[in-house]
């Protein structure tokens, strides 16, 4: 199960507005403590933050909402960010704050769904994440074959992949993040 956010009325509530323009630092920290609020108060290690309804994505309302949230992570519970609905103007802005802050995310394109990266990314990062949403869960063995890798090649992707929360690994077995 994931905990679903969609931004939209979250920004009408946190600012009191009927605009859907994710625009301004100051704004984008209201919206991150609400984010912020609702995974806490959430049983679940997953969260989708839906961009579909929002307009424009500023620089620093990326860097608020989503490498802020991301950096403010705990570390007592794990939290997988997910994000739905992003337009190529989000992903620009998006890209450019992630990459600074060298972190990674894992995005759903408004167009087609098909999970990507966003942030800073690596050929090898770039691989296993696809190779891993193929073929569902494994290991470093099973994703060695798949992509022709040393087993050690493979397991270090697997586990760069996980420590930026890009997958889920459990006793040796890395897991796509649940997409829907």
């Amino acid at each position: 199960m994931m905990e679903r956010i969609d931004l939209a009325p979250l920004l009408r509530e946190a600012v009191a507005t009927t605009y859907c323009d994710l625009v301004t630092r100051p704004t984008g920290v209201l919206v991150r403590s609400q984010i912020e609020a609702r995974i806490a108060s959430s049983p679940f290690p997953f969260t989708l933050l839906d961009f579909s309804s929002i307009g424009l994505l500023d620089f620093s309302c990326a860097d608020e909402v989503v490498a802020k949230l991301l950096l403010n992570d705990d570390g007592e519970r794990p939290r997988f960010v997910v994000l739905r609905g992003v337009s190529d103007s989000h992903r620009d802005a998006l890209d450019h704050v992630l990459e600074h802050h060298q972190l990674t995310i894992v995005a759903l394109a408004a167009e087609d769904q098909v999970p990507c990266l966003l942030g800073l990314r690596t050929p090898d990062l770039l691989a296993a994440f696809d190779a891993a949403n193929a073929m569902g869960p494994g290991d470093a063995h099973r994703l060695a074959d798949t992509l022709g890798w040393t087993v050690e090649r493979a397991a270090d992707a697997l586990q760069s992949l996980a420590l930026r929360r890009l997958v889920h690994a459990a006793g040796g077995t890395f897991r796509p993040l649940p997409l829907l």
